[in-house]
């Protein structure tokens, strides 16, 4: 975590050790929950191991995947951490996952602690809105067969790394329609 942290801001020695204090540690087995729906998120995790994903279940009760996150990823409901309210989505491990957590009061601390690290949550937050605006983007204009082949192109590790019910339900498809859109890329 504190690699990633030193390549978004220039911190010192003693910023960085700031986080020895603060970081705690949970391993989740492939298949468990790190949060459900309508419960309050109160923690930012780093993937040091592993592969969450976010999900909503739909009026239908269909899982709708919402997004990935690998090692050396940041994962959280965001808006729940943000507002404080409860979560609409649900965040799994699907591969035994090793995460640090700061949890809200650690953030705050850090937060506190000077501006590099208010500049680092800032900067972490716009990353997270541009991603979220791509995302939301390439649903307007793009195809489903658009979408698999931006993956394709620039996202191999989704390909190798997500079973392919959880990648049709990323990409708005369904998994009959992204066998047929491989077939026809490979």
């Amino acid at each position: 975590m504190k690699t990633i942290f030193q390549s978004i801001q220039d911190f010192s020695a003693d910023e960085l050790n700031l986080l020895d204090d603060l970081i705690t540690f949970r391993t989740l087995k492939k298949g468990e929950l790190l949060l459900t729906e309508n419960q309050v998120c109160n923690e930012i995790v780093f993937i040091k191991k592993g592969i969450l994903r976010s999900f909503f279940v739909n009026h239908k009760g269909d899982e709708i995947t919402n997004c990935f996150a690998f090692e050396n990823e940041f994962m959280a409901s965001f808006a729940s951490f943000i507002t404080e309210e409860k979560a609409e989505e649900n965040i799994q491990a699907l591969t035994e996952t090793e995460l640090q957590i700061l949890d809200r009061k650690a953030l705050e601390k850090l937060y506190k602690s000077g501006f590099n690290w208010q500049e680092t949550g800032r900067k972490l937050t716009e990353l997270e809105f541009v991603n979220l605006h791509k995302r939301m983007v390439s649903f307007q204009k793009l195809s489903g067969a658009q979408r698999y082949q931006e993956l394709y192109e620039n996202h191999q590790k989704y390909l190798q790394l997500i079973p392919l019910q959880y990648l049709a339900s990323y990409l708005g498809i369904t998994p009959r329609h992204l066998s047929r859109i491989r077939k026809a890329i490979v």
